[in-house]
């Protein structure tokens, strides 16, 4: 990464901010003096006054939380989720369906969430309500200096979003795509490192910060070895592995950008060094070792995970740390996917009036010039990335073509070349009037496909809990 990312600001990280300081460090104390003077009211852009504190005792307050756990209540907390998708408005694969599920549940329990995320120049900012600067001047730690940038605030169906955008020729976020780029690990790298001094500067105080993927695996790092000292210690770390084939590995001039150095520190194989490449750091490493609790996407994947050897190499860090590592089934948002509701299909139908798929299978075949005939449709919707099994996806469409069906396919790789490759085999079947393939991903189409699709194909040379299949049979598609 050039050293020119930082070097393009001119201003200096807030005082306090070395990594390098221990805990007893007295910088460490003068700012927290420092953030206790601001107003975080003004830069939140919710207009809420943060909430009055009372001082309570330790054992006032956790006798407080066993009560009304003992009546059935579970005390609300504070949460902020940092990822690099959500649904819809920057979606590659189920992470994005996750976060927006997930954080819609944890909200109508009655706790406080909110969502970071990076301000791609590419996301579908019409689903986006009242996006507004909510913090103009936020200079973010990176190699020597610090980097300019504007976090932006806006609802995202009713939930409470904020987007960080980095000034920097490096142009992290405004590169037409999410990932693929050869500096992704330094892109979310700084993602992770601008989260965190957006939570500190804002004055914000959070119960847990849930980060998700090797892309926020630097967040708990980050929490334990720089921000706690800063006035951030009392937050709590969930981190949810949906790929543990995707690693984040990279070498040591990562923690030299980052600001953490001490490689001799950070190498050591009880943090993030790499368990099988001597030399190299990995972030999910370091996501497992430094958080409060890590899940995965189902208890049967957590045990595949550990015990089974579909960690790609996490298996003894996750056997190291296996009392504080569960997996949670996933699940799908049931007001979002509802095909009684939906708007972006064309015609509303349930289990009672099933016949009605059948309007949405025209729609469906409308839209992608396919023949108008008694042919089932069959359909993969996904991230086009080998673990998938590409060539059963490949196999499929020759067999359906030659035994009586019509296929569809929707899908985007971040790896170009494989896109090349489903281009050419779209160009190879373009003319047949029983197939469609689109190299790229829409949300309004996708979920036509759902609706309008007899059958769903999920191939797999594994698959964590994938939630393509759930989906599917909430539309009446068998998957």
């Amino acid at each position: 990464m050039p050293k020119s990312s930082a070097s393009s600001s001119s201003k200096k990280p807030a005082k306090g901010t070395d990594p390098g300081k221990k805990k007893s460090a007295p910088r460490a104390k003068s700012a927290n003096k420092k953030v206790a003077k601001k107003t975080p009211a003004k830069k939140q852009a919710t207009g809420k006054a943060p909430a009055k504190t009372v001082s309570k005792s330790a054992g006032e307050s956790n006798k407080l939380q066993h009560n009304a756990f003992l009546d059935g209540e579970v005390p609300s907390m504070n949460i902020v989720h940092i990822s690099p998708e959500m649904a819809p408005v920057c979606k590659v694969g189920g992470l994005a369906d996750v976060v927006f599920g997930l954080t819609h549940e944890l909200a109508i329990r009655g706790n406080s969430v909110e969502i970071i995320l990076p301000k791609y120049d590419n996301m579908r900012y019409d689903h986006i309500y009242g996006l507004c600067e909510s913090f103009k001047d936020l200079w973010v730690p990176w190699y020597d200096g610090a980097i300019h940038c504007t976090v932006y605030f806006g609802y995202v169906h009713n939930r409470k979003c904020f987007f960080i955008e980095p000034h920097s020729s490096d142009h992290f976020f405004n590169r037409g795509k999410y990932y693929g780029e050869d500096d992704d690990v330094w892109r979310f790298a700084f993602f992770s490192r601008a989260a965190m001094e957006f939570l500190l500067q804002s004055g914000k105080r959070l119960d847990i910060i849930h980060c998700h993927d090797w892309q926020t695996g630097l967040v708990p790092v980050y929490l334990w070895e720089v921000y706690q000292n800063l006035g951030m210690g009392n937050s709590r770390v969930c981190y949810t592995i949906h790929n543990f084939k995707h690693q984040g590995v990279c070498g040591g001039e990562l923690l030299r950008a980052t600001g953490l150095n001490r490689p001799e520190y950070y190498f050591d194989q009880n943090r993030l060094g790499h368990d099988l490449h001597d030399g190299a750091l990995n972030l999910m490493k370091g996501g497992i070792v430094y958080s409060n609790f890590v899940t995965t996407v189902s208890p049967t994947h957590s045990h595949e995970a550990k015990d089974l050897g579909l960690g790609f190499g996490m298996e003894g860090t996750l056997q190291t740390h296996a009392a504080k590592y569960g997996g949670v089934l996933n699940g799908i948002d049931y007001e979002s996917w509802n095909p009684e509701r939906d708007s972006h299909i064309p015609t509303h139908y349930n289990t009672g009036s099933i016949g009605k798929k059948q309007e949405n299978k025209r729609a469906l075949r409308e839209r992608l010039l396919l023949a108008d005939n008694d042919k089932p449709i069959v359909a993969h919707i996904g991230r086009l990335d080998p673990q998938k099994g590409l060539e059963l996806v490949r196999h499929a469409i020759f067999h359906c073509l030659n035994n009586g069906a019509q296929f569809v396919l929707l899908g985007s790789s971040p790896e170009q070349s494989i896109n090349d490759y489903f281009l050419h085999l779209k160009d190879e079947v373009n003319d047949n009037p029983d197939c469609h393939l689109e190299i790229g991903f829409n949300e309004d189409l996708a979920r036509l496909i759902y609706a309008g699709a007899d059958m769903m194909l999920v191939p797999s040379r594994f698959e964590p809990c994938g939630l393509t299949q759930l989906i599917a049979m909430r539309y009446g598609t068998i998957p």
